[in-house]
């Protein structure tokens, strides 16, 4: 993030604006939504500004700029034509720690405004730091068409009902709790339709929220690339008070958490708990009893590999509400990415799922089963137990030809495919320093990689 976005109070605030032409006005017609006690300095003007001067009082001088125009107002803009004299504006402001926008010319910057989408007190704004004003355009008027003008009606019926809540909810979590129901896609629409039902839900909402309880949501995080996620999984990430992540979900994903968010590492590597699965289980239980949203997000799905199962016997045994999310599995999504198809009509019409973690960390499989024709195995949290998988498999009789692919990272920029077969891999996953998360896949289904991938 190159420019710290900030939204400034400058009601009833001295404001200075340098400039009378066009660039002037547009900026001069933007400050004016806000109020300011708005001071324009400039040799000459344009009607339009002039016709604004008792409309919304503004303090117009007329007259050559001079330092000492400059004394100590809240932000200063720069919107005249001449870029000495702008520069000499923005060092001015700089001495004196004032902010200093100075229009088309970026560098001389000390904040920008960006695009901006108005509907009253609700305001969108945009920017790229000057670096793709084109993009930032588009973006805008796309979001300006997701955005009826009733928000801003909608939001001042808010900010009209936010005392009565303060007064019925005493507790801050569950005071957003409420606004989350209120702000419900079916009540925004009711209140779109002016459909007279609101006003009651709003008191019916109310009225439920003083005995509320928590809730728990099992999300599956995907396989790491963070635009696999489900629209639903970020709905509800966006949503938490508490998040409780593995090791297995990437940095990307994690970004998309609610800011505030409590967050708590769970970590779950094969060969490092930070918690044990019973410990998570009554983090769980304890948050959600205190009335907070939980979030259990985990890599992949929950219920492939990811004992989503077992949390669910926790919180049911607890009376805990809880919503499932299901999310692109790793096998499907590093399969994918690699150019890998798990199926493939001439070469496997099975699948496997099999984990190289367990309870007693002993692999223990009907190993005659899993060397089948035309099946591809697909290993989970494999990378430590390969060796052993490879000497059971090659012990009952798996050919040391047999295609093998191990993908560090998948769907991810640090993704890295190691592709060789039974005799050889072990070697070339040493020689690569290939390290977890890591996905292995073994079958015939590998050979197609050099036609298929597409990612890297």
């Amino acid at each position: 993030m190159d420019n710290f976005p900030i939204f400034l109070e400058i009601k009833n605030k001295p404001v200075l604006v340098i400039g009378g032409g066009d660039i002037a006005l547009r900026k001069i017609k933007l400050l004016i939504k806000s109020k300011p006690n708005l001071t324009v300095v400039a040799k000459n003007f344009c009607e339009e500004i002039l016709d604004l001067k008792d409309r919304y009082s503004i303090d117009i001088i007329q007259k050559d700029f001079h330092p000492d125009d400059i004394e100590f107002p809240m932000i200063i803009i720069a919107a005249t034509n001449n870029k000495l004299l702008n520069k000499q504006i923005a060092q001015i402001g700089g001495k004196k720690k004032i902010p200093v926008n100075v229009v088309d010319q970026p560098s001389l910057c000390t904040f920008t405004m960006g695009s901006i989408v108005e509907r009253g007190s609700l305001v969108v704004s945009i920017s790229s730091s000057g670096k793709a004003p084109v993009l930032v355009r588009q973006l805008r008027e796309k979001i300006e068409m997701m955005i009826p003008d009733a928000y801003k009606d909608l939001v001042d019926l808010a900010g009209s009902l936010r005392d009565k809540v303060k007064k019925s909810i005493k507790v801050n979590n569950k005071r957003r709790i409420f606004w989350e129901k209120f702000f419900d896609v079916e009540n925004i629409q009711s209140f779109l339709n002016q459909n007279k039902t609101l006003t009651k839900k709003f008191n019916s909402l109310l009225r439920s929220m003083k005995n509320n309880t928590g809730e728990v949501y099992l999300v599956g995080a995907g396989p790491g690339e963070r635009d696999l996620l489900t629209i639903r999984a970020l709905h509800l990430m966006q949503k938490c008070d508490v998040c409780i992540y593995d090791n297995l979900v990437s940095d990307e994903v994690i970004e998309l958490v609610r800011r505030d968010a409590d967050m708590i590492f769970a970590g779950k590597k094969r060969d490092q708990h930070t918690f044990s699965q019973e410990k998570i289980n009554d983090l769980l239980v304890k948050y959600a009893k205190k009335g907070k949203k939980v979030l259990r997000l985990k890599g992949g799905d929950p219920f492939i590999f990811g004992r989503g199962g077992e949390e669910i016997e926790s919180l049911m045994s607890h009376k805990i509400n809880f919503q499932v999310v299901p999310g692109i599995s790793a096998a499907n999504g590093v399969a994918a990415y690699a150019g890998i198809p798990l199926t493939h009509r001439d070469y496997a019409q099975s699948c496997l799922f099999l984990t190289g973690h367990f309870k007693d960390g002993k692999i223990d499989f009907d190993w005659p089963k899993l060397i089948t024709e035309k099946q591809t195995l697909v290993i989970y949290m494999g990378l430590l137990s390969l060796p052993d998988f490879i000497k059971e498999l090659v012990e009952h009789g798996q050919n040391k030809t047999m295609p093998v692919a191990v993908i560090q990272s998948g769907t991810t920029n640090a993704q890295r495919v190691i592709v060789g077969n039974i005799g050889s891999i072990k070697r070339k996953v040493v020689r690569s320093k290939i390290k977890s998360p890591a996905l292995v896949i073994i079958g015939e289904v590998v050979k197609l990689r050099d036609q298929l991938k597409w990612f890297k």
